[in-house]
């Protein structure tokens, strides 16, 4: 890598007063050097790139000029935050394109762009070694090539280097063949590379940002409970101190992200009763959605999970056990919300004087009411829901799960998570929003680290991969899938129906396909029971609290446990943009692999879709990847059952039955 230049020269002529100039525009001259195609780069620099802390960045651009001098170009970087620009060279591949690569050390927001030039030393040099070589006279040339090295302005070592040259060169006689060989050396390429002319500079006009997050960003396993839930007893409301009794049987499972539903206070006014009854009983707990009782609001806690005090032991003991807590934040209030009597010109209300409860029409919910982000609100409210942020944040809180961004402004959340990772760059934001898929993409440009997705609904062999591929192509510069199996809104038609083996399928499905995943409590033990036609559980926790058995009958804890342990040894598993499918001649059963990052190997996994029945089909191996013949073996290990053998030749078959298994989940390497 060179240093930072402190002055670049170039040799663009002067412009020149001449009768002409003044009619029509004058000429300038520049960007004879090319640079376009520039990759990656996201709506013209407007929204970053993501990757994480350690990633190898790597740039691509088209770069070209006229005629056939040398070329050269230079990939500049730096943080957000620094004045001089970093650079590292960049290399030619084919067809005028180039890349560049540098190392994202820092979880921090950073800027590239790309200089390139024409080297008239480099240029000088090929054409003359081609003259000496053909036996041509090449006396005009070497003076071209003196008058270089002489002009160039060296400092520090490199003027002791260039006093080297020098004096090697003034040791021969003018004109003496031995002259140019000193011109043509190793070390005065090296020097002229650092200090020769620049000609016909040019600089991409735009400075493109990356983000650089924390590891977690990409590769985490997500474990979702309610916490007034964990006292094991459906009469007794769950404390923080309840959790804490929980977090090794989290651990346990091979999470890292403990996922908090809202731990508010709860609102009292049109209170939700059972399964969203309009009507609440006097023990009926409530949505955890409806935030905000005299007690507090989003800075407090419900007084029957503990104080404040109690939650950031729990943050400690979190932390203890290997797990990160991860809150829900959602932007809306009950009607008994402080904020309401504090500031009523953050709220909607109506000409009667009531207030606007929270619609989407037909579905009313007469227990929320939403707040308003313009007009009088603005921007006392968006700096209080910073400040919301911020305060979890010094308890501890790095994460959160951001409950219907796109039902939000999305000023307000470029905004706010810009203010708060300026303040702390390790914090990470999950978008929950199922909609649209330009609004989706929209949110994860803006700034949030996780998005929610599509995957629920992805059930079919075809539209699976067609999925996965989306995720993994040009979406995969700045979205990060998360793939929530099941969610307290969401109890997917497919869980419902499918039994068993269909937890299995969607857990695996999920685990692979995605570096990060996530479940809802209530899935290891298969639990689907649902209302009749609609996507929702019946008895729904987050209108009752509710007494997991955990061990009953059926449960696919041991999968779970095995899929996370086996994410967590495999690198191949830990990005989501790796996936490449394979053939399986059945449309019931899908094969994939996922590469480590140096090709040494690669996971394998072959997933029956149908949940009720065995499917056969002949498959193949990828032998070509690993530079074999289709003759070639692989070495393989079954990552679930732990047992090794070996597959001769390129195309196999299997049997998958939901009776004995559903999945295969294999680690495939080369012989020796």
């Amino acid at each position: 890598m060179t240093p930072p230049r402190s002055q670049t020269r170039s040799s663009t002529p002067r412009a020149v007063r001449s009768p002409r100039a003044e009619t029509g525009t004058p000429p300038r001259g520049e960007g004879r050097v090319v640079i376009e195609g520039v990759a990656p780069e996201i709506d013209a620099g407007a929204s970053p790139a993501k990757r994480v802390v350690g990633d190898v960045f790597t740039v691509e651009a088209d770069i070209f000029s006229d005629g056939h001098d040398v070329v050269r170009a230079e990939l500049m970087f730096k943080r957000a935050d620094e004045i001089r620009w970093r650079r590292a060279p960049m290399t030619f591949v084919i067809n005028d394109r180039w890349t560049g690569s540098f190392t994202l050390d820092q979880n921090a927001r950073w800027l590239y762009t790309i200089e390139a030039w024409r080297d008239p030393y480099a240029s000088w040099s090929r054409d003359v070694a081609k003259k000496r070589d053909a036996g041509q006279d090449v006396s005009s040339e070497l003076s071209e090539g003196e008058a270089m090295l002489r002009s160039v302005d060296a400092s520090g070592a490199d003027a002791d280097a260039h006093g080297r040259l020098v004096t090697a060169l003034e040791a021969h006689p003018y004109r003496d063949p031995a002259r140019l060989d000193v011109l043509l050396s190793a070390e005065t390429a090296a020097l002229m590379s650092r200090l020769g002319e620049r000609a016909n500079l040019s600089r991409y006009p735009r400075m493109l940002p990356v983000v650089a997050d924390r590891p977690a960003a990409r590769f985490s396993a997500w474990y979702e409970l309610f916490p007034r839930s964990q006292s094991d007893d459906p009469v007794r409301h769950g404390t923080f101190d309840d959790v804490i009794g929980k977090l090794p049987y989290v651990r346990d499972l091979g999470f890292d992200v403990l996922y908090f539903t809202p731990i508010h206070p709860i609102g009292r006014t049109n209170r939700k009763g059972r399964n969203n009854s309009l009507t609440a009983g006097p023990d009926d707990p409530g949505s955890v959605y409806a935030i905000g009782a005299e007690e507090g609001g989003h800075t407090a806690v419900h007084p029957e999970l503990g104080t404040l005090e109690d939650f950031d032991r729990l943050v400690v003991a979190a932390r203890e056990h290997g797990l990160e807590i991860a809150l829900d934040f959602a932007v809306q209030c009950s009607p008994d919300h402080p904020w309401i009597k504090e500031h009523p010109e953050w709220f909607e209300w109506r000409p009667d004087g009531t207030i606007r409860f929270a619609e989407n029409p037909p579905k009313k919910y007469e227990d929320i009411v939403n707040v308003h982000f313009y007009g009088q609100s603005f921007p006392d409210l968006w700096y209080a829901l910073r400040d919301a942020f911020l305060f979890w944040v010094e308890r501890g809180v790095k994460i959160f799960r951001v409950d219907n961004p796109h039902t939000k402004p999305i000023p307000f959340w470029e905004w706010v998570i810009r203010e708060v990772n300026e303040r702390h760059p390790d914090v990470l934001f999950l978008a929950e929003a199922f909609t649209r898929p330009k609004m989706m993409k929209k949110l994860a440009k803006i700034g949030f680290q996780q998005s929610y997705t599509y995957f629920t609904w992805r059930n079919l062999k075809a539209e699976i991969a067609e999925y996965a591929l989306e995720l993994a192509g040009e979406m995969g510069e700045y979205y990060r899938p998360n793939f929530f199996v099941n969610t307290p809104d969401i109890n997917p038609v497919y869980l419902q129906t499918s039994g068993r083996p269909g937890f299995i399928v969607r857990s695996t499905l999920a685990a692979t396909l995605s570096s990060v995943w996530g479940m809802y409590s209530g899935f290891e033990v298969c639990e689907a029971t649902p209302i009749i036609g609609k996507e929702e559980y019946l008895d729904s926790e987050k209108y009752e609290i509710k007494a997991w058995d955990l061990d009953k009958p059926g449960h696919i804890k041991d999968h779970i446990r095995a899929l996370n342990r086996i994410r967590r040894e495999n690198p191949a598993l830990q990005d989501f943009r790796n996936v490449t499918f394979l053939n399986a001649w059945n449309d019931n059963i899908l094969a994939y692999a996922k590469w480590a990052p140096d090709k040494s190997e690669c996971v394998f996994c072959l997933v029956n879709l149908d949940p009720h029945a065995r499917q056969d089909c002949a498959y193949e191996i990828p032998l070509w990847e690993f530079g074999l013949p289709d003759t070639g073996a692989l070495e393989v290990e079954d990552l679930l059952l732990g047992y090794r053998f070996r597959l001769h030749g390129k195309t196999h078959q299997i049997a998958l039955d939901p009776n004995d298994r559903s999945v295969a989940v294999w680690r495939l390497k080369k012989q020796g």
